[in-house]
């Protein structure tokens, strides 16, 4: 689990994942809005790394929980967010009943995930919402290119990158069943970042 090598580096490169990019914040705001519109049912930040987002929503009103498939992660964030709960677990098979969430959150998590995963992890989403329950989406765009890395703050590492465009995602998004609400694209950082893009979608019934 390569995360698991690089998770303690990766939570001191990066003590809050929003924390320097206020349109960011301002998107992930107003989906909590959203959310909290709806009424009081929970929601899930999956790929939630070491809690940072997470606690984020918490201090928005927002009655979330983390879930993330690096047992190593879900360590750190229990043990700096030990108010919140976090569990370990596969975007392709979240352990949640039917129609739970009135909200999940995938912030660059789903750039992971091959193509061939994309529709059982949209249906899976789909599953655990509620109807008009929401998903936002944030991940770092590409013209469905793939990219391995080997290293990582120094560990040795195999982490598959999937960077798709916002149009690649939208599509897999309605042949899962969801209604797209909105897709934004930021562009990129002085720091030479990819471009990111948030796509927020709406399961209708």
């Amino acid at each position: 689990m390569s995360y698991d090598a690089i998770a303690e580096e990766y939570a001191r490169r990066f003590p809050d994942g929003l924390g320097h990019r206020p349109l960011d914040r301002a998107l992930v705001r107003g989906f909590t809005e959203l959310v909290k519109g709806r009424g009081s049912e929970p929601v899930a930040d999956v790929g939630s790394g070491p809690g940072h987002v997470t606690a984020r929503l918490h201090d928005l009103g927002v009655p979330v929980f983390g879930v993330d498939v690096s047992p190593r992660m879900v360590a750190l964030a229990r043990r700096a967010h030990p108010h919140l709960r976090f569990h370990v677990g596969s975007m392709e098979s979240l352990d949640l009943p039917d129609r739970t969430l009135g909200g999940l959150l995938a912030l660059h998590s789903v750039i992971h995930v091959p193509d061939e995963a994309l529709p059982v992890v949209f249906g899976e989403f789909r599953r655990v919402l509620v109807p008009g329950g929401y998903l936002l989406l944030a991940f770092q765009t590409g013209d469905d290119e793939q990219q391995r890395l080997t290293e990582r703050f120094g560990y040795e590492v195999t982490l598959d990158h999937f960077w798709r465009t916002p149009e690649t995602i939208v599509t897999h998004l309605v042949k899962a069943g969801l209604e797209l609400q909105a897709r934004v694209v930021l562009e990129p950082d002085e720091d030479g970042e990819r471009a990111r893009a948030f796509v927020l979608a709406r399961r209708a019934e």
